[in-house]
């Protein structure tokens, strides 16, 4: 497992480390987290110092490096809307996410564009760039160098991400002094679902992978490894266990095979088994500790 950097977005039920300890127990080398209420803007939220250093002790306490550590942002920020209040709360919610991300000390941040609307998508893309630009530029680089991140999408309605073209005029309004401090991730599920085809051949998988690289300019920060409950090209983000949905587990053994994974997070947001998680219980999730199982599994086939 050295070789590949798999991880869980662990239950936070009785806080953040405690989400640590769920997802070391369940054999992951990385995280995700929410750092707030993902249903809500968040705009006014902090994170304290206090809190950071728990998480930071749970972290070294279970071998995870932060780095490896991805906040996913509230799926209510709809940064390309063209509603200047919404596109005015999420500009303001993607800088907390950022503060607060930074304050953690994260690898990265990680958002949804959201959706165009009834605006032109070009013009939505460049919306999205800019509320990047805003949160760069509002919250200070420090040394642990946390970034904000594009998640691709699946492609629903008028939703924004879902090719590399529109990710790559997203991140070409962030001027060049601070276009290291982004990028973007994939999700399987979502390349799935928006038609790329990523399941019939590795070398049709390669194909896909290589056309963001070259489009986009650099390779991924992040993958989040989920099957898909709909079929190719349905535009539908429902995610299912590895193996059990439209992609199959083959698809998978491909990516962790090809150098694109290497180095990165490699997050699993596939179905917990739980109905419920006691505050107090620092064990892991049955299907995460499957799913890395199974992962492992590919590796050292």
């Amino acid at each position: 497992m050295s070789a590949r950097i798999i991880g869980v977005h662990a239950a936070d039920d009785g806080g953040l480390p405690m989400a640590v300890r769920r997802a070391a127990a369940a054999g992951a080398r990385a995280l995700q987290v929410f750092t707030a209420p993902p249903t809500y803007y968040n705009e006014k939220v902090g994170f304290k110092a206090e809190k950071a250093a728990k998480v930071h002790a749970a972290l070294a306490e279970a071998g995870i490096e932060r780095r490896h550590v991805l906040v996913h942002a509230a799926y209510v920020l709809n940064t390309a809307s063209p509603e200047e209040t919404k596109a005015m709360r999420a500009r303001a919610g993607l800088a907390k996410e950022l503060e607060r991300s930074t304050a953690l000390a994260a690898g990265g941040c990680c958002f949804h564009p959201g959706s165009a609307g009834d605006s032109d998508p070009s013009d939505a893309a460049v919306r999205v760039g800019l509320t990047i630009r805003h949160a760069l530029e509002t919250v200070p680089e420090t040394e642990d160098g946390t970034r904000v991140l594009i998640e691709n999408t699946a492609g629903a309605g008028r939703t924004m991400g879902r090719s590399a073209e529109e990710i790559a005029l997203m991140l070409a309004q962030v001027p060049a002094e601070l276009r290291h401090r982004t990028g973007y991730g994939l999700d399987t599920c979502h390349l799935f679902a928006a038609g790329h085809d990523i399941a019939t051949s590795a070398e049709a998988q390669r194909a896909v992978l290589e056309r963001f690289v070259a489009v986009i300019g650099e390779k991924p920060a992040f993958f989040h490894l989920n099957d898909s409950q709909h079929p190719f090209g349905s535009n539908k983000d429902r995610h299912a266990l590895i193996g059990e949905g439209a992609i199959g587990a083959e698809p998978f053994r491909w990516l962790l095979a090809d150098a694109i994974s290497l180095g990165i997070p490699l997050i699993l947001e596939t179905p917990s088994e739980r109905e419920t998680v006691v505050e107090d219980d620092p064990s892991a999730d049955p299907a995460d500790a499957r799913m890395i199982a199974l992962l492992g599994g590919f590796l050292a086939s």
